[in-house]
């Protein structure tokens, strides 16, 4: 009994993907001569509850299938699922999704209609707002994203005083301190990279193709991170003063390259003005007296010493978000923290663990800045499915139009990294299209997507698969062999990355080869003098076929072909194929010449043989 739906084909579900409200979505289902159907109706689920039903019309014979299609109109925006009942000779069976397409079982009395008692996959259909819109000039950019610190030191050597403790590495290459070197350990080891060591590489940040930098942190902070902020409302002098960074902002923009900042609302730092547990700043804070400006910020019980912090870390006060007075401070429209740094030439913000900002927070955050700048861009840290999202027992609504612009893609990079470390095609293409359907189409193109950032491995590391102890890691340098095959796998992974929907995301280093396993032998200095050329040409190469053909990787992305070794996947008029195994055959017509990758590719107008572990990117005719 052949019954086919698939909801990445047009013909079957249009339009493909998330869909704007108000927008009439129609869905066909076929089935096989010969095959009796009584009735078709699809049912949709909204909030773990049904929220309609529709019976299809039969629509005729053609091509030896019959077809039978509905159409149903969606004004209220969220995350809907889906799923077919079909009566047939065969009795009462549902259609179930299984990667996309439409597979039958038998429905069991006990399933039917409420989501909680599903023990099968429905399809969903993200339903986001008719006005979303996300910044333009991001779209087809490249981003690179940078941990102050470790990056570039400009000007002298003289550092300013500090409020609190700091140590400083004379030697720029030395490694990292951590808690196997140095039982006090409190990530207050610094190198001296500043604003005016990152404008001095803003020339060779722009040779790679960049439109956007992404700073983490660079409030004032006694921690090398700066994830424990002591003053929103100035930079780290470390790093250089307030109208360092504006100097900075305004010269990167001559080269048409945006700053985005790291905003790091969901606690603040101990030793920090506004709790200022040690005394080091003048002005009265929490932890010292109820009559603080700040004591609503701050949750505490029976004494000072008991407090609420975050993920347990003493040093990392959570502040209460929804205070008034906390919430005025950061986005009021006169004298706030993101107008400040707005008008300084900040264009846009990375909010750090959104899943512990409550959804009134995050809705104030965007207003305050998209009023000051209606082009800023927003990104979001979520490590999942952001439109699946849920945390404290909420469903969260990043990405239905009245939040966040994007998200850090997590589930492509692990997506990337297991396929070019020999996972199968297929789980590639189901991990990847996941995404691609759930998202609206606004947030899909600006997505921030890394396969490294200052939370993971370095990803030439993470493709080696070696296991280090932590106590080794700071000093473990791969082989010469090791290297060469995790290199070969960089450039593959850089590929994919730069080849899919959204924005690729450069962590400062990657691009000529430094490794690192996790915090903080991920964040060691650029190794000036010690670069893989071959790698940082291959990232220059990539950006200038984003920049060529920017028409082509706008537009969206259709998965062509996938199997235990191999994907293709169409963008505009560019074919894109990758193979991780042997020699393989990849079925793909209309191939018109190969434009990047793959020298030794045989192609005709059946398809494409790639040589092992290989790329290519071809024109389509």
């Amino acid at each position: 009994m052949v019954v086919n739906f698939n909801s990445r084909d047009s013909f079957h579900k249009f339009p493909f993907g998330a869909v704007k409200s108000d927008s009439k979505v129609n869905f066909t289902i076929t089935a096989e001569d010969g095959v009796y159907i009584d009735s078709i109706r699809i049912v949709v689920i909204k909030n773990d509850f049904v929220y309609t039903e529709q019976y299809f019309d039969y629509g005729g014979f053609d091509s030896g299938m019959h077809k039978y299609s509905c159409n149903l109109i969606f004004p209220e925006i969220g995350i809907y699922k889906y799923y077919f009942i079909i009566n047939s000779e065969k009795g009462q069976l549902t259609g179930q999704n299984y990667n996309g397409r439409l597979v039958l079982k038998k429905l069991s009395s006990s399933e039917n209609y409420r989501v909680a008692q599903c023990s099968f996959s429905m399809w969903q259909l993200t339903v986001y707002n008719k006005n979303f819109r996300t910044p333009d000039w991001a779209k087809g950019g490249i981003m690179y994203q940078i941990f102050p610190d470790r990056f570039k030191k400009g000007g002298n050597d003289t550092l300013p005083k500090t409020k609190n403790e700091r140590k400083f590495h004379k030697n720029w290459n030395e490694i990292p301190e951590y808690i196997y070197d140095v039982p006090s350990y409190t990530a207050n080891d610094f190198y001296g990279g500043n604003f005016k060591g990152i404008q001095e590489q803003l020339p060779y940040i722009k040779e790679l193709g960049v439109n956007v930098i992404y700073l983490n942190p660079i409030f004032e902070s006694g921690a090398n991170h700066r994830y424990s902020t002591a003053d929103y409302k100035n930079a780290d002098p470390y790093l250089g003063t307030n109208d360092d960074f504006k100097r900075l902002c305004k010269e990167a923009d001559n080269l048409g390259i945006k700053i985005i900042l790291d905003g790091v609302f969901s606690h603040t730092g101990d030793d920090s003005i506004y709790f200022n547990k040690f005394g080091n700043y003048p002005e009265k804070g929490a932890f010292e007296s109820d009559d603080s400006p700040y004591s609503s910020w701050y949750t505490f019980g029976k004494t000072k010493e008991e407090y609420g912090c975050w993920w347990g870390f003493k040093n990392l006060p959570n502040v209460n978000e929804l205070d008034s007075s906390y919430m005025n401070f950061i986005t009021n429209n006169k004298d706030g923290v993101l107008k400040l740094w707005s008008d300084l030439g900040c264009f846009g913000w990375r909010l750090d663990v959104a899943d512990e900002l409550p959804d009134d927070f995050i809705d104030a955050v965007r207003n305050a800045v998209k009023a000051e700048n209606p082009d800023a861009l927003i990104i979001g840290e979520v490590w999942e499915d952001a439109t699946t999202k849920e945390s404290y027992g909420i469903k969260r609504r990043y990405l239905l139009g009245d939040q966040l612009d994007s998200v850090m893609n997590y589930p492509f990079r692990t997506a990337i990294l297991n396929f070019a470390s020999g996972e199968s095609g297929t789980d590639f293409e189901a991990a990847v299209m996941a995404i691609v359907e759930n998202y609206p189409s606004p947030a899909l193109h600006v997505l921030m997507n890394s396969i490294s950032t200052h939370d993971t491995l370095r990803a030439i590391t993470a493709l080696n698969k070696k296991n280090v102890l932590p106590k080794n890691q700071g000093n473990y340098k791969m082989t010469k062999e090791e290297y060469e095959s995790s290199k070969k796998r960089l450039l593959f992974s850089v590929f994919l990355q730069f080849s899919l929907p959204g924005i690729p995301s450069i962590y400062y280093g990657d691009e000529v080869g430094v490794q690192g396993y996790r915090d903080p032998y991920n964040r060691t200095t650029y190794p000036y003098g010690k670069e893989d050329f071959f790698i940082l040409d291959f990232h220059k190469k990539m950006a200038a076929i984003r920049k060529k053909y920017k028409k082509d990787f706008s537009d969206t992305m259709e998965m062509i072909y996938s199997d235990e070794t191999s994907v293709c996947f169409k963008r505009g008029n560019l074919i894109f194929t990758a193979n991780n195994g042997g020699a393989q055959f990849i079925k793909v017509s209309g191939l018109k010449n190969r434009i990047f990758g793959a020298e030794n590719a045989v192609f005709n107008e059946y398809g494409v043989i790639m040589p092992p572990y290989s790329y290519a990117i071809f024109r389509k005719d």
